[in-house]
C-alpha cells in the first residue's frame, strides 16, 4: 500500500536537469543500450560481480529489482556507474538531490526516505573523494544508488500498482516504463535525460509546477487560511461587505485578481477575476458570490494540495505522450475533447452517470458512426421502468415511446425506433466494451447548461453530436456535411465503419491544467479521490 508524507511548507522540486557541471559524452539519447558503449566510455574501475550479488543478498529492499540490476551491470561488465576516480559523479549528486527534494515534497514513496542509498551517500561525500581507501564502502553507495534508481522509476514515475488502480477502478491500460534505459541515458547525459525524457506525461510536469507555487503561497501567507468568508448571502457587481474584500484577497493570491484590492466595493476587476475562478473550478460563471464559490475560497491550500497529488498519482498511469487523434472524456469536468496529432482542436459539454450508475474509467477504440440508431433498451431500464410501463398501458406505452417489443415471457427485449424522441439522439459512436458505454445525442438538450452534469445511465451525452461526426469522418471525402445531415435524419439505421484507429480515453481527473495555463479543480463526483486518498495517505 503507497503511503506518502506531506509536507506542504516545505515543496522544493529540483530536477537533476539542472544540475550544473560538464557532460562526460557529447550527444543525447534515451534509446541507446549500454552494450554499445566503447570501452573509453565506461567509467574505469569495475567490479567483482561477487560483490554485487553479495551486496543484494543481504539487502531485501531491493529485491524486487534484483534481476534489473545485475542486468544493468552484466551489460557494462560491472563497471561503475555512479563513482569515478575523483569520488561520487555529478549524476549521484542530482539523483541524491531530487530523493530529498521528494521528500520534502510529498511526491516521494515512503520507501524512498532515509534511504540506505542516501546513508551510504552521505558517509562516502564526508570521507573525501579517496577512490581507494573505501573500497567496501564504495562498492555499497555504488549498488545501493542502481537499486534505489529502480525503486524511484517504479514508485515516483510508475506508481501504485496496477492491483490498486483496479481496486479503484481504474481499467485504462497502465504504461510501460523502460527503466534501464532510461538509467543508461543518466549515466552518460546527465544534463538532459530527465528533462527530455522523464517518463511522465506532461500534466504530471505542469501540476507539480502548481504544486510548488501552492507550497510557496502557503509558506509567504502563514494566516491564509484564516481568512474566512461570510456564506449569509450572495454578492454581486455593485454590492459592498467585508466578505467582499475577503473574497478580493483570496482572489489575489491565487492570481485570479492581478492588482490588490483590500475595499469592500465589488467591482468590474472582481467580476472578471470571480468569473475565472468560477471557470477554473467547474461553477458557474455569472460573476455572483454564491455559497458553492465560498466554499471552495473557504478551503484550505492543504485540501487543494492533496487534491493535485491525487491526480498526479492517476497521471503517473497513463501514457508519457499521445501523438496520434483521439478523444478523451474527463467525467469530473463534464467535457469531451477532440485532439488532433496529440494538440487539442475542440472541446464540448458531456453529460455522464450518475453516481448510482457511474460511467466507467477505461479506453478502447472507435469502431463505428451510427446514423438514426435504434435504442436497444438495456435490462436494468426494461425492468424497473419499461415493463412496468407496458403492464400498465399496453400498447399504448409502446406507441407513445416509439418502441416496438419483440420475445414473449422472460425473453422479451424492447427498443426504441429512429426519430426525434429516441433517447439517443440522431447519431451513436460505438467503441464495443464490456461496459456497454457510448457517446451518443440526446433529444434532452437542456442538460448540458447544468453546471454538474450527471444525469445518465451510464453512457456518455454529447452537445455538439454533429460536430464530432464531421470530426470523426472528416478524412473521408464522401461524407460531407450535408451527408451527415441527411443520415442523421433518414430515420433509417445506417452503421459507418471508422476507418484509422481512433483511441477514447474515459478518464477521471480532478485536478489538470488547462490549454490557457489554468490551475482546474473539479468535485470528486464518484468518490473516487477518497478512496485513492485513503490508500495514499491514510484517510
Amino acid at each position: 500500500m503507497l503511503k506518502k508524507t506531506f509536507l506542504p511548507a516545505l515543496i522544493i522540486l529540483t530536477l537533476w536537469a539542472c544540475q550544473q557541471g560538464q557532460k562526460r559524452v557529447p550527444g543525447e539519447g534515451i534509446n541507446r543500450d549500454t552494450t554499445h558503449y566503447t570501452k573509453e566510455e565506461y567509467i574505469a574501475e569495475a567490479m567483482d560481480s561477487n560483490h554485487v550479488v553479495a551486496f543484494l543478498d543481504q539487502h531485501a529492499e531491493f529485491a524486487p529489482y534484483r534481476e534489473n540490476i545485475l542486468d544493468f551491470y552484466r551489460k557494462r561488465a560491472f563497471h561503475f556507474a555512479w563513482i569515478d576516480s575523483a569520488g561520487l559523479t555529478e549524476q549521484a549528486g542530482g539523483f541524491m538531490n531530487m530523493m530529498r527534494s521528494d521528500e520534502k515534497s510529498g511526491i516521494s514513496d515512503s520507501s524512498l526516505e532515509k534511504s540506505r542509498a542516501m546513508i551510504f551517500f552521505d558517509s562516502l561525500s564526508a570521507e573525501g573523494s579517496d577512490f581507494n581507501r573505501k573500497d567496501s564502502l564504495v562498492r555499497m553507495t555504488e549498488v545501493s544508488l542502481t537499486g534505489q534508481f529502480f525503486t524511484y522509476a517504479d514508485k515516483v514515475w510508475g506508481g501504485m500498482t496496477s492491483a490498486n488502480s483496479k481496486d479503484l477502478e481504474w481499467f485504462i491500460p497502465r504504461k510501460k516504463i523502460n527503466v534501464q534505459s532510461l538509467l543508461d541515458s543518466v549515466i552518460r547525459y546527465p544534463k538532459t535525460a530527465i528533462a527530455n525524457n522523464e517518463p511522465v506525461n506532461r500534466q504530471y510536469k505542469l501540476l507539480r509546477d502548481e504544486l510548488q507555487q501552492l507550497a510557496k503561497l502557503a509558506k509567504d501567507n502563514p494566516t491564509l487560511d484564516s481568512i474566512r468568508i461570510e456564506k449569509k448571502k450572495t454578492y454581486k457587481s455593485g454590492d459592498s461587505s467585508e466578505a467582499i474584500a475577503a473574497v478580493k484577497k483570496r482572489l489575489h493570491m491565487y492570481g485570479d485578481l492581478k492588482d490588490a484590492d483590500t475595499t469592500s466595493r465589488f467591482t468590474p476587476l472582481l467580476d472578471s477575476a470571480l468569473r475565472n475562478y468560477q471557470i477554473r473550478n467547474g461553477h458557474k460563471a455569472d460573476g455572483i458570490i454564491r455559497e458553492q464559490t465560498v466554499a471552495a475560497l473557504n478551503r484550505p491550500l492543504q485540501h487543494y494540495m492533496h487534491q493535485i497529488l491525487l491526480n498526479m498519482e492517476r497521471i503517473r498511469w497513463v501514457p508519457v505522450e499521445v501523438t496520434t487523434d483521439y478523444l478523451l472524456v474527463n467525467i469530473p469536468e463534464f467535457r469531451l475533447h477532440a485532439y488532433e496529432d496529440g494538440k487539442l482542436a475542440w472541446s464540448c459539454n458531456v453529460v455522464v452517470g450518475t453516481q448510482g450508475n457511474s460511467t466507467v474509467i477505461f479506453s478502447k477504440e472507435m469502431k463505428y458512426v451510427v446514423f438514426s440508431p435504434y435504442w436497444n433498451v438495456p435490462p436494468g431500464i426494461l425492468k424497473k421502468e419499461v415493463l412496468p410501463g407496458i403492464r400498465k398501458s399496453g400498447n399504448a406505452y409502446l406507441a407513445r415511446h416509439n418502441m416496438e417489443m419483440s420475445g414473449s415471457g422472460n425473453n422479451i427485449s424492447v427498443r426504441q425506433k429512429p426519430g426525434p424522441k429516441n433517447s439517443l439522439g440522431k447519431v451513436k459512436f460505438l467503441f464495443p466494451n464490456e461496459y456497454n458505454i457510448y457517446l451518443h445525442d440526446t433529444p434532452s438538450k437542456g442538460l448540458f447548461n447544468e453546471a454538474r452534469r450527471s444525469f445518465s445511465h451510464g453512457c456518455i451525452r454529447v452537445s455538439e453530436p454533429k460536430k464530432l461526426a464531421e470530426w470523426v469522418l472528416r478524412k473521408d471525402s464522401s461524407w460531407t456535411s450535408a451527408k451527415i445531415d441527411a443520415a442523421m435524419n433518414a430515420g433509417k439505421e445506417k452503421y459507418v465503419t471508422v476507418k484509422e484507429k481512433l483511441p477514447v480515453f474515459i478518464g477521471y481527473f480532478t485536478a489538470w491544467v488547462d490549454s490557457d495555463g489554468r490551475l482546474n479543480f473539479r468535485d470528486d463526483v464518484y468518490g473516487h479521490d477518497a478512496k485513492l486518498a485513503k490508500m495514499m495517505f491514510g484517510r
